[in-house]
């Protein structure tokens, strides 16, 4: 399932073609060499000082299903729903600390966005899907998978090929087939002055 961007300007089509859909066909793994494109796609994303404090956890349920459960796991009830059709899950982190001085990297979050917005432009690339997600515990998955302290737990994200959205409930199917939306650029974008739209 295709569902395109109604853009007030121009885009990139790989840009106006990513959606975080919640119907994954369980039948279709990804591939070693996808997950590692994936992968590197997001290694080489912008960072202050050039640090990369992102860090990628991979759970490969073909590769792995018992990793992958645990992971599973730390999602909430809600995400769980969808989420069980999916054959990969990661989890990124973002370093609190620059790792060349060990101080307080106050943008690690925002690179590590970038890092993530990467990889999700590459899921589309590819013919994949990739559904960033904040629901899940945190202090869980530090838990299980012995996160140390000083990484921050951002997000987990369902990443596999787009399946039928007949397979969703039908609160979700209607979210899987509604168009998508954002706010006016008038509303986000200000030229040279707070509140005046660009």
């Amino acid at each position: 399932m295709q569902k395109t961007a109604v853009t007030q300007a121009p885009i990139n089509e790989m840009i106006a073609n990513r959606w975080s859909g919640r119907a994954f066909d369980a039948t279709k793994p990804v591939s070693k060499s996808q997950l590692l494109s994936l992968c590197e796609a997001a290694r080489w994303a912008p960072s202050c000082f050039g640090d990369e404090p992102w860090r990628f956890m991979v759970w490969d349920k073909n590769s792995n299903a018992d990793a992958w459960q645990k992971a599973f796991d730390c999602l909430v009830p809600g995400n769980q729903e969808w989420v069980k059709n999916a054959p990969v899950l990661l989890l990124v982190c973002a370093d609190t600390l620059f790792g060349h001085n060990q101080k307080p990297n106050r943008w690690a979050q925002y690179d590590t966005g970038a890092a993530a917005e990467n990889l999700c432009l590459q899921a589309q690339d590819l013919g994949l899907m990739a559904h960033q997600m904040g629901g899940f515990n945190a202090d869980a998955a530090r838990s299980i998978f012995a996160i140390p302290e000083q990484f921050t737990l951002m997000a987990m994200v369902a990443i596999g090929y787009a399946g039928d959205a007949n397979q969703l409930s039908d609160d979700l199917k209607a979210r899987e087939l509604a168009a998508r939306k954002r706010k006016p650029v008038a509303d986000l974008f200000f030229d040279s002055a707070w509140n005046h739209p660009i």
